[in-house]
């Protein structure tokens, strides 16, 4: 059909995806070694995978109503909806189950504006939101796992083990702001009672975790760029998908 997106026009990769045309095309090829292309019953899809793929991260991307996401396919409201149930759960990062030696790993939670009240609480911004705990390599910025969203108001401490998070990461070295007291995490020096100022070695290792801890977030500003992270109209594992699905996109834009 004349006049719609397609991914057999490059042009349209990067804008949607944050990809470029080749990062893309390892996206497609993923998605078919999962199965995201094989033979089912029923009609056959009314898109390549190629531009289904797109469809989906179009609309994470700009967080459009399906009314409004469907005619720029070409397809129906129902068929755009199909196909972001049946390929966003595709796109979704693995959690990394091993790490190198010597690896340190930064730890915090964001929290993602959600409409679906059954999953979400409201938080410290008065909005129903969920929380998200996410993990990225220090070296290379990539995020390496996301754990399971919780209600907004849930703490960071009982949140990074609840989500699954900890458990996913094992006895890796972490660190992580003030928030996670008490998780045997590395978070900076804290004033004991009685004192003024904290010695000069506990400053400067405050001032390093600082700089070292800020790269988490810079991934959730980037991350953010993709506005269903903003207001997340998904019900269910929609907004986990979601959040799974960007933390791929975050990756492969890092791929080399």
């Amino acid at each position: 059909m004349a006049g719609v997106i397609t991914a057999s026009e490059p042009s349209w990769i990067t804008p949607f995806t944050g990809l470029s045309p080749s990062q893309f095309k390892k996206l497609v090829t993923a998605l078919r070694c999962q199965g995201a292309d094989a033979v089912r019953k029923g009609r056959p899809w009314s898109l390549p995978l190629e531009d289904r793929a797109l469809l989906v991260a179009a609309y994470w991307r700009t967080n459009l109503t399906m009314r409004q996401l469907a005619p720029l396919f070409g397809v129906s409201k129902s068929a755009a909806d199909r196909i972001i149930d049946h390929i966003g759960p595709k796109v979704a990062l693995h959690s990394r189950k091993r790490f190198a030696k010597g690896a340190v790993l930064i730890v915090d939670g964001t929290l993602v504006p959600t409409r679906d009240h059954t999953i979400a609480e409201r938080s410290k911004n008065y909005r129903y939101s969920t929380d998200h705990q996410v993990v990225i390599d220090a070296d290379n910025r990539r995020v390496v796992v996301v754990g399971r969203p919780l209600a907004g108001n849930c703490n960071d401490c009982k949140a990074w083990e609840e989500s699954g998070a900890k458990a996913a990461v094992g006895k890796t070295t972490k660190i992580a702001d003030g928030g996670y007291r008490g998780t045997g995490l590395v978070i900076p020096h804290r004033r004991e009672r009685g004192q003024t100022e904290l010695p000069d070695w506990k400053e400067r290792h405050n001032n390093s975790h600082k700089q070292v801890r800020a790269r988490i977030e810079h991934v959730f500003a980037r991350m953010k760029t993709w506005k269903i992270l903003r207001d997340c109209r998904l019900k269910g594992d929609g907004v986990h998908h979601a959040m799974l699905g960007i933390a791929q996109m975050h990756n492969l834009t890092l791929a080399r």
